[in-house]
């Protein structure tokens, strides 16, 4: 931790030297909240949201509040580990293996043609009780094992001990979306109903759960968040096939997972509380994390140090530092392509456009991970070989 600002109702902790001012004007709405419990942590990729600063963390008292869990609800990462030597591959083969998966996995706004089996789908659910996924079940059918678009990433990586790995950043495709605004309307609404003290202006509309809404969105947002993870495991078998498809002898140990957007009931301080990670990860002792980099920069595998003063929480990424509009505007196509190819990595950055997800955009990862050394501890570290972009 690195400093604690202690102005307002609860103290905001950060493992950061200076927020944007507008993810900090953020974080003191969240720390004057009358139910927010304890204090606010502010990660080390915190930028400015919608509502929360992405890469906060919130634990509350018996409220859930869909704008401090945001729209991609269930984003995450998966990772595997392979037998095979990062240096054995040729060129060629990581070109073969790059075009398969394009194949194969749908990317951007694009979806499968066909509906995909519905046994991958999350199960123990009556989805006649949830608005929006019965809403979109049958669309969903078709964006299970799509990529989608953004930050969202398919990357193959060498370890620091040479190792061959492949990483998947994507999250709940639409369904998320349409959870996170159905249920901000809701809690909008209910707010205005009984004189909410929350100046809606704060963009924090909540759900006590002593309202079947609040119950209704925590199991939707719950379905999205398997439903992400659903999505990652089918788009990670499929490019396990492409690589099998190009390196005969390749193997794959079990997929490493973790979620961010979302909040989850966990006892902390000796109260059990709502938790709500918004691009931040969960930490505790000993769990198994990813914090991946930017384009053509480093991720991490790490391992949780269970600290309690962030909720047992740590960053999700490397964070912006810049936003998408900026990117476009003031990065040079020409350096940022020219910094991938002069690290040898496959990339796709053909046009302006492009440079929304540029390196140049998102913070320094190490900085970001020197920051959160009390938080996780590094397990191994993965150089980006070859990436798709969403």
């Amino acid at each position: 931790m690195q400093k604690v600002i202690s102005t307002e109702k609860i103290p905001i902790k950060l493992w950061l030297d200076e927020p944007e001012a507008g993810a900090l004007k953020q974080a003191y709405n969240l720390a004057n909240l009358p139910f927010a419990f304890s204090h606010i942590c502010l990660m080390p990729d915190t930028h400015e949201g919608y509502g929360m600063p992405i890469g906060g963390v919130m634990a509350t008292d018996n409220v859930i509040v869909p704008n401090a869990v945001g729209v991609d609800i269930g984003c995450g990462m998966c990772a595997v580990r392979t037998n095979i030597k990062a240096d054995s591959l040729e060129r060629k083969q990581i070109t073969q293996i790059m075009s398969g998966i394009r194949e194969l996995v749908p990317l951007g706004f694009d979806h499968h043609k066909e509906r995909q089996e519905e046994s991958l789908m999350p199960q123990d659910y009556n989805i006649d009780n949830l608005v929006i996924v019965k809403r979109q079940y049958l669309a969903a059918l078709k964006q299970l094992g799509t990529l989608g678009g953004g930050n969202h990433f398919i990357e193959l990586q060498r370890s620091d001990e040479g190792d061959l790995w492949l990483m998947v950043h994507s999250g709940s495709r639409n369904f998320g979306l349409q959870v996170a605004e159905y249920y901000n309307k809701k809690a909008k609404k209910l707010n205005e109903i009984y004189y909410s003290e929350v100046n809606p202006k704060a963009d924090l509309a909540f759900l006590p759960f002593e309202t079947d809404e609040a119950h209704l969105y925590y199991q939707e947002m719950r379905y999205c968040t398997e439903f992400a993870l659903a999505n990652r495991k089918l788009m990670m078998e499929r490019i396990q096939d492409v690589v099998s498809s190009v390196l005969k002898n390749a193997c794959f140990e079990p997929i490493i997972n973790i979620a961010h957007n979302y909040a989850a009931w966990e006892t902390h301080y000796d109260k059990k509380v709502i938790v709500h990670r918004k691009g931040a990860t969960s930490a505790k002792l000993g769990e198994t994390g990813i914090i991946p980099g930017s384009q053509g920069t480093k991720s991490y595998i790490v391992e949780g140090l269970g600290n309690p003063e962030s909720f047992m929480s740590c960053s999700h990424g490397a964070g912006r530092k810049m936003s998408r509009t900026a990117a476009i505007r003031n990065l040079n196509l020409e350096e940022e392509k020219g910094k991938l190819d002069k690290l040898g990595i496959l990339h796709s950055i053909r046009g302006k456009s492009d440079l929304e997800e540029a390196s140049s955009a998102y913070k320094d990862i190490t900085q970001v991970m020197e920051f959160q050394k009390d938080l996780v501890k590094i397990l191994v570290e993965l150089s980006p070989l070859a990436v798709i972009k969403g």
